[in-house]
């Protein structure tokens, strides 16, 4: 049998629930299907001790705050997930979970969605699965090594990786959490560290999402060119600190350039640790320096802070990078490989990609008429991938499936 929708949402995380709230205050009939269930990702792609990035006043829908945590906490994986079954609940969203989509095709003026559920047509879709679909996973080191190897999605906790120090791969926001972790837990741990953002976790008593949404930064529709696949370090874990690669290396942990090779058990290392650290730092003090020319040119009474601009001196693992380790000699048995994801539409046979495989739109509208895109990266301004970015998009895309209807 073939069911026939309005409008299908596929994905019922952030971005999908974000739609569903939208449409349903248009009154426009809707369905969500998941593959697994509601914000699936949060619950099994994330490791135990996850917090959000953001503090809780931020991190959220505009439709509900976080009631029982401070709002300038961040809140904790588990409490997330609740958010948003809370969040569908509350919006009674017709969200039908175990329902994967294998193949989407155009079917008429509409489209066909063959799922193991049977067929479902629809007049609109909007494909709301998110930035972290599939996990790069560098060849680098052979199956063969005999090193236990992850990515960072599979990580969960130091108990789970054989005894021995640890090579952890990429220094976001993700790979610098996980390293501190493991060396908080007795572990020797290597950390490869590329080029990355570094904002402080708060700055004249706010904190930095507060400073980025005043600057207009979160507003910015386009990325500086040459900075699209630079990840961003910071952290809301234990109760949030700024990350500071100099006070990580103090705690033990001995950080790296980025890794480029592998032979005979020996890792290599670019010679860019230096360069890379000091490309943090002028991030991290451009930060500061627009938020002290703003703060006066408003006229905000907020407290100084000079010891946001102090730095230590850099560890010997900086002045002295080394170039490569001989991971049986150091001991190494497991890598996490924090290298990011990129987005996997093997199922969407419908023609609306660049050569590059990247979807073609314009704040989200497709250039193939009734298909929309939702939660990605930029979709319409730096803010998009996040959850109230996703909220702020979403009313976008309803408003343009109501035009399209009306």
């Amino acid at each position: 049998m073939t069911e026939h929708v309005d409008t299908l949402i596929i994905g019922g995380g952030q971005a999908g629930l974000a739609m569903s709230a939208h449409l349903r205050e248009r009154g426009l009939p809707h369905l969500v299907i998941e593959r697994h269930r509601i914000a699936e990702r949060w619950r099994s792609e994330r490791w135990d001790s996850l917090v959000a990035n953001g503090p809780a006043w931020h991190d959220r829908f505009p439709a509900l705050e976080f009631d029982d945590i401070d709002p300038d906490s961040f809140a904790p994986r588990d409490r997330i997930v609740q958010y948003f079954e809370t969040f569908a609940a509350q919006i009674d969203a017709p969200v039908r979970s175990g329902v994967e989509v294998t193949e989407l095709v155009q079917a008429g003026t509409g489209f066909r969605a063959q799922t193991a559920g049977g067929v479902i047509e629809a007049a609109q879709v909007v494909v709301a699965t998110g930035p972290f679909q599939k996990p790069v996973m560098p060849g680098l080191v052979p199956p063969e090594a005999g090193l236990t190897q992850m990515h960072s999605n599979a990580y969960r906790n130091p108990g789970q990786l054989p005894a021995g120090a640890v090579l952890v791969v990429g220094a976001g926001s993700s790979g610098v959490q996980i390293a501190d972790e493991l060396q908080r837990s007795g572990r020797q741990v290597y950390l490869s560290v590329g080029p990355h953002d570094r904002p402080p976790r708060a700055y004249r008593g706010r904190d930095f999402v507060w400073w980025l949404g005043v600057l207009g930064l979160w507003d910015a529709k386009a990325r500086t060119p040459g900075m699209e696949h630079v990840t961003i370090a910071v952290s809301g874990a234990r109760g949030g600190h700024t990350v500071d690669f100099r006070e990580l290396a103090a705690g033990g942990i001995t950080l790296l350039g980025r890794a480029n090779s592998y032979a005979g058990g020996v890792m290599g290392f670019q010679p860019d640790l230096t360069h890379n650290i000091a490309f943090g730092d002028a991030n991290y003090l451009s930060v500061l320096d627009t938020a002290d020319a703003y703060a006066a040119k408003a006229g905000l009474d907020l407290p100084l802070d000079p010891e946001a601009r102090r730095f230590g001196p850099n560890p010997d693992c900086v002045t002295n990078p080394v170039l490569s380790l001989d991971l049986a000699g150091a001991g190494v048995t497991s890598i996490i490989w924090a290298t990011g994801f990129v987005v996997d539409y093997g199922w969407l046979k419908v023609d609306t990609f660049d050569d590059k495989g990247r979807p073609r739109h314009d704040r989200g509208v497709a250039a193939v008429p009734g298909l929309y895109f939702l939660g990605l990266p930029w979709l319409s301004r730096r803010a998009s991938p996040f959850i109230w970015g996703a909220w702020h998009d979403a009313a976008y895309l309803a408003g343009h499936i109501a035009g399209q209807k009306g």
